[in-house]
């Protein structure tokens, strides 16, 4: 006779840990910050690993503090440290460091009850608080090379072209023509030979981390096809069918750093493939928008912020009926 066990569900298991996940997200990002501290020496070293003790000590604390059980073998906190890292400029004080890994882990992360409770991406949370209180420390780029020379970053200098090319002949834009603002090459940005944040500089290297965790199968391809191919299609559109300015935007700020390392956060994110998909879209349309028609140069960190606040919403409707479910009389 057939002996057979009844359990509460699920029933389909995987043997991938949450450390194993987070240690597959710091493996793909290494690429990128070898970059970095190649560019920028020993500046970008110094931040990543601030951020990296910093949000793992805060975590530590404060789940002491709380009386809960201390979670930091993980790896969760340190990717917390490493995303807010890389979203920081190579010029950031210490103090700027510290300051984001207390909001993104204490505030973000562990008020709303820690790991997989968060309702936005703790870095990227981090980093829109920090800008707001100290923009000028957050935009202070320097140019690679040991100079360290004070530069604006790509998408900073096409918009001051844009405008520039829209105004008079005569007029200017904070003292450059659009014939002056010298736009990078198309490599360079590739390459990350350019002015930015510690961790988007290099779409090259991020796309090589983007490879490694699609082929762990630790993301999905939704989320970042759907947000990359939308501000593609927009930018396009918005900029008179220019199809190099469309090109030269994919690899610019955040982008790729946005679409495939914080954008498909699990906690953060649908879980549905049609709710994938429409986070990614929904991501791509703020981005092209902000960029295009804002105020401020770059929109990744905003947009996925905003799509981040609306996944409950995408979720509720894009959840599949349950196996058995009853129709509900109209």
């Amino acid at each position: 006779m057939s002996k057979f066990t009844v359990s509460p569900s699920p029933h389909i298991r995987t043997n991938e840990s949450t450390s194993r996940i987070m240690l597959d997200v710091i493996i793909a990002l290494i690429p990128a910050g070898v970059v970095s501290i190649w560019l920028f020496g020993a500046k970008s070293l110094w931040i990543i690993l601030l951020g990296i003790v910093s949000s793992v000590l805060t975590e530590y604390l404060i789940q002491k503090l709380m009386k809960k059980s201390v979670t930091i073998g993980d790896f969760s906190a340190a990717v917390t440290g490493l995303l807010l890292a890389y979203n920081l400029p190579p010029s950031a004080p210490w103090w700027l460091v510290v300051i984001g890994s207390f909001i993104a882990i204490a505030l973000v992360k562990q008020v709303f009850g820690g790991l997989g409770h968060n309702f936005m991406n703790p870095a990227l949370a981090a980093r829109a608080i920090l800008m707001a209180c100290w923009p000028v420390r957050m935009t202070s780029w320097i140019q690679p090379g040991t100079d360290a020379v004070s530069a604006a970053t790509p998408l900073a200098l096409l918009k001051a072209s844009d405008a520039a090319s829209s105004a008079t002949s005569s007029a200017t834009v904070s003292g450059a023509t659009a014939a002056s603002i010298e736009i990078p090459s198309l490599w360079d940005v590739f390459s990350g030979n350019i002015a930015g944040t510690i961790g988007e500089v290099s779409s090259l290297a991020l796309l090589l981390g983007a490879a490694y965790l699609l082929y762990r199968g630790v993301i999905s391809w939704r989320i970042p096809i759907a947000y990359i191919a939308t501000t593609f299609v927009l930018t396009f559109i918005f900029n008179g069918a220019d199809l190099s300015n469309a090109f030269y935007q994919i690899f610019l700020g955040g982008l790729i750093l946005g679409a495939f390392f914080m954008a498909t956060d699990y906690s953060s994110s649908p879980v549905t493939p049609l709710g994938q998909i429409i986070m990614g879209v929904g991501c791509g349309i703020l981005t092209a928008v902000i960029r295009n028609y804002g105020g401020y140069p770059e929109g990744v960190s905003y947009s996925i912020l905003l799509m981040n606040v609306a996944t409950p919403l995408i979720e509720k409707y894009t959840m599949p009926k349950i196996f058995g479910e009853v129709r509900k009389n109209v």
